[in-house]
């Protein structure tokens, strides 16, 4: 099971930290403001739907998908193609992500950024400030009912965003529980990784209209973009048909449908 798996890794890695908690929340809260992630969305929103553009170097069910990705050029392709914001994976072991991609990909654009990674532990809520990011994601199916609560106060508290990912509506629940104002849906079973297109559209009025409404994973193209967009969708994220993609520009492009 692909979730399992890179959780408890993720978790052994965040057992071992032995930093000070306190010292890294007053280093977190000293930063300056960031770029505003929900409301670029949330405005973004009223005209087309917006793409969250992602940089992804592979994963662990399709394997290599751009083996020499240069995070800072393909994240102004993405700014060039219209994107409202940016999802940099960082998690090296499965996806071969890096904290490096996130800091290049935020420097060459003006775009807000996401930390695309599985966070199980206060340090990784840190580090998401710490390194630059503007919204750190937190995966309901990953993290107990008082892991979710913490870590999206202590985000909220050094100034970060929050995007938490469902998948089901027992997790969407949870996630409206803890006063989520940014809400995935993934559309990617994590414990499979099959994708089951209906699931964002069978649960999008389900999510208040208040909340910004992200759809991930198995966008293909402008046609699953429209169907997401007429379920109430404000947002997609999308990483593999776009980073493969020979015209990055074109292909965010085409996802902007009104």
């Amino acid at each position: 099971m692909y979730l399992d798996k890179i959780v408890q890794s993720h978790r052994e890695v965040a057992s071992r930290d032995q930093r000070n908690l306190d010292d890294l929340v007053c280093q977190a809260r000293a930063l300056s403001s960031t770029r505003g992630f929900g409301e670029r969305l949330a405005q973004g929103s009223r005209e087309n739907l917006c793409v969250i553009a992602e940089i992804k170097r592979k994963s662990p069910s399709k394997g290599v998908l751009h083996a020499n990705l240069d995070a800072a050029h393909i994240a102004s392709l993405y700014e060039q193609g219209g994107a409202s914001c940016l999802s940099v994976l960082t998690d090296e072991r499965f996806f071969g992500g890096s904290v490096e991609d996130l800091q290049l990909a935020r420097a060459s654009t003006s775009l807000p950024v996401i930390r695309k990674d599985f966070t199980v532990s206060e340090f990784d809520v840190l580090d998401a400030r710490l390194m630059g990011a503007d919204c750190v994601l937190l995966i309901a199916a990953a993290l107990t009912e008082d892991e979710l609560s913490r870590f999206h106060d202590l985000a909220i508290h050094i100034g970060l965003e929050v995007l938490v990912e469902t998948h089901d509506e027992l997790e969407l629940e949870r996630a409206l529980n803890v006063g989520a104002t940014i809400v995935g849906v993934n559309q990617r079973d994590l414990i499979t990784f099959e994708v089951d297109h209906a699931r964002a559209e069978r649960m999008a009025s389900l999510i208040p209209p208040t909340v910004v409404r992200v759809a991930e994973s198995g966008v293909r193209d402008s046609d699953d973009a429209r169907r997401l967009r007429d379920a109430g969708y404000d947002a997609v994220l999308v990483g593999e048909s776009i980073v493969t993609s020979s015209d990055p520009v074109a292909a965010v492009r085409d996802l902007k449908v009104a």
